[in-house]
């Protein structure tokens, strides 16, 4: 009970020290988890190779190919920002007359009378708009738990992530040995068998989330395209792969796909287009991909999906919305063992129980 207490303080000690340095840690748990989904490829490679290939020489070439890839879907927003930022300066005035014309004459069939200044409103927006980006991305990169101001948070993620999972790939097979080191003996054996399980339902669900994001990638791009949308391909592609971090993802490809919209077509156009393609592609991601590629393989319930988001969203910001899933596959291994446990102990067995007894439960 002891060794149980003290292992339990030390836990409680490493996630308390990885709270308070979460703004620090950010760029190094970036690379980590970039770091384990790649390691197979640089195995792979050289394998292939028939290990003629250097082992360094691995790391680099796959870690270029990941940087080309995260570079890749960064300049979709290009096209995005650089067409529709200008206009959207422009267009906000006409946009919020079009919407109070319009909405007035049906909220007042409701019954509903909404007083409101538009002139101060328009002039609220644009001068917002027109700031110094530093007056609003800087307090956005403090609730991301990034650290710092926009340019040392930006430049520290460029320069520190490629570092930290270039020596992260090359030294991946030590640093598990190692870790594996510090087990107990007596306890190598559990140890090893729970790793394996977790490494088992990690792989299922990048290999089913990555079969996702393609899927929804081509449905929102052709959706778009389908209602004459111009940057239907971009946004598309974008909020297909940006559904890795669920939620926010879908809803930044929303605003995307709204904002375009109402600077190209009529709003109510808009409305039915983002309302159709968004909608049924919530509905195909929440019901037919997600919970056969993804929640059926690695056994999250919904309400666990949610409520991991949150919570690892609320202590470690961005960095803890993306881990949120595959830390909470871990945790669920993990709770699967204690059940197991519980469920086979004296503590869970009546008096005259035995093992073999339906209620001692094989779960």
């Amino acid at each position: 009970m002891s060794r149980l207490a003290a292992w339990s303080g030390v836990a409680l000690l490493v996630v308390f020290v990885f709270w308070l340095l979460a703004p620090v840690l950010a760029p190094f748990m970036v690379a980590a988890v970039l770091a384990y989904v790649l390691h197979p490829l640089v195995l792979t490679l050289v394998r292939i190779s028939g290990d003629r290939l250097p082992h360094l020489l691995a790391v680099v070439l796959v870690e270029i190919l990941a940087l080309l890839a995260l570079l890749g879907v960064a300049l979709l927003l290009v096209p995005i920002l650089v067409r529709e930022w200008p206009l959207l300066q422009q267009q906000i005035p006409v946009l919020l007359d079009k919407l109070d014309a319009s909405l007035k004459p049906w909220l007042a069939q409701m019954g509903i009378t909404v007083s409101l200044d538009v002139s101060e409103l328009k002039n609220q927006l644009v001068q917002y708009i027109s700031a110094n980006r530093e007056d609003w991305w800087a307090p956005l990169m403090s609730s991301l738990k990034l650290g710092g101001s926009a340019a040392l948070a930006v430049a520290g993620f460029a320069v520190l992530v490629p570092v930290a999972l270039f020596y992260f790939l090359k030294d991946w097979s030590r640093l598990m040995r190692s870790s594996a080191d510090l087990v107990p003996p007596a306890w190598r054996v559990a140890f090893d068998s729970f790793m394996g399980e977790c490494d088992s339902v990690l792989g299922e669900y990048l290999r089913g989330q990555l079969l996702v994001m393609l899927c929804l990638a081509v449905f929102y791009a052709l959706g778009l395209w389908l209602f004459g949308l111009d940057l239907a391909l971009p946004i598309g592609i974008f909020t297909g792969l940006a559904v890795f971090v669920p939620y926010l993802g879908f809803g930044v490809g929303l605003v995307l796909a709204l904002l375009a919209g109402l600077l190209q077509m009529a709003p109510s156009q808009a409305l039915l287009m983002v309302s159709v393609v968004f909608g049924l592609g919530q509905l195909i991601e929440s019901f037919v991909l997600t919970p056969r590629l993804v929640g059926e393989r690695i056994g999250l319930h919904p309400l666990t999906v949610i409520l991991a988001l949150m919570a690892f969203g609320q202590l470690m910001g961005f960095v803890g919305v993306l881990i949120a899933l595959p830390a909470s596959a871990v945790l669920l291994v993990a709770l699967r063992r204690v059940r197991q446990r519980y469920l086979s102990s004296e503590l869970y067995q009546t008096p005259g129980e035995d093992a073999g007894h339906p209620g001692s439960g094989q779960a």
